[in-house]
């Protein structure tokens, strides 16, 4: 009784001789006391708002806002995540693009990005490391012989993540048609709530608010998010020499606990590559 810190009155009357307690009696009590269920904890009371200084405005946070605050702590608490680096030189898709522009937007009737590249980038490398799109589901690995894409949008409520569904199977027209549809309705806030879940892998840009350099968060259960950053001259060493050329970062930040770090640098070189040398995307080599 003194070893577990057990009073007589816990115990009661015992089985022995004029109701003394007995071993039997200490060890039956630690039993039931092991099997009984925990007694539910009251919920920790909220701490109370702090009081407002001068110049200072209290503005209540909307239900979009305290969603992705809640989901990106979530994604920090339960995933083990790391991001891995790489640059790419640009020259290639922008001149692709240069020379097609025009045609490409008289025949399709939107503009040629760079998005749509680097979704078919991803789509390559996904389907060669297939553990960057599966997600992990209590003791299981759930692999996916699909890619939905989600696609980082700004918005005036905040961040909105819409989902390129079945990507690894539209054209480049297709994709840029939808990523254009997905930011008009972003930011009047007409996207669907269906839009926005059930993606497998995501892309984010802050290149076009002008980051150098990030690490993105996950957006869980997925396993796998690219992001991209501004396009910026930088002197680089091709074939001995120095030249000038558009470089951009990208990051690859990723669940450890699925995905190696063999292929996760992997599949950022993989993205590398691709869009080094767009033709790959078009002969799916």
């Amino acid at each position: 009784m003194a070893e577990n810190r057990i009073t007589s009155e816990q115990i009661g009357a015992g089985t022995g001789k004029d109701g003394r307690i007995t071993k039997g009696d200490v060890l039956a009590y630690l039993q039931r006391a092991a099997a009984a269920p925990a007694a539910p904890q009251a919920p920790a009371a909220k701490p109370a708002p702090r009081a407002l200084e001068e110049g200072e405005e209290r503005v209540r946070m909307t239900r979009l806002r305290q969603t992705i605050a809640r989901r990106l702590k979530e994604a920090q608490n339960t995933a083990a995540m790391l991001t891995t680096f790489n640059e790419v030189d640009m020259s290639a898709v922008m001149a692709l693009r240069s020379e097609y522009r025009d045609a490409f937007e008289k025949r399709h009737g939107v503009r040629l990005g760079f998005m749509s590249f680097f979704v078919k980038a991803c789509v390559a490398a996904l389907k060669e490391f297939p553990a960057v799109n599966a997600e992990i589901d209590g003791e299981d690995i759930i692999y996916k012989n699909f890619v939905h894409m989600g696609i980082a949008v700004g918005g005036p409520a905040g961040l909105v993540v819409p989902v390129l569904r079945d990507a690894d199977k539209l054209s480049f027209a297709e994709i840029e048609k939808r990523i254009a549809d997905f930011g008009r309705r972003a930011r009047d806030g007409s996207l669907k709530l269906e839009e926005l879940s059930g993606g497998s892998f995501t892309i984010t840009n802050g290149g076009i608010y002008g980051s150098l350099l990030s690490t993105p968060i996950l957006n869980p259960p997925q396993s796998g998010i690219l992001g991209m950053h501004k396009i910026q001259d930088r002197p680089v060493a091709v074939g001995g020499k120095v030249e000038i050329r558009p470089m951009m970062y990208l990051a690859l930040s990723y669940d450890h606990r699925i995905v190696d770090g063999k292929e996760a640098v992997s599949f950022l070189v993989r993205v590398k590559e691709s869009i080094e040398n767009p033709e790959r995307l078009l002969l799916d080599v």
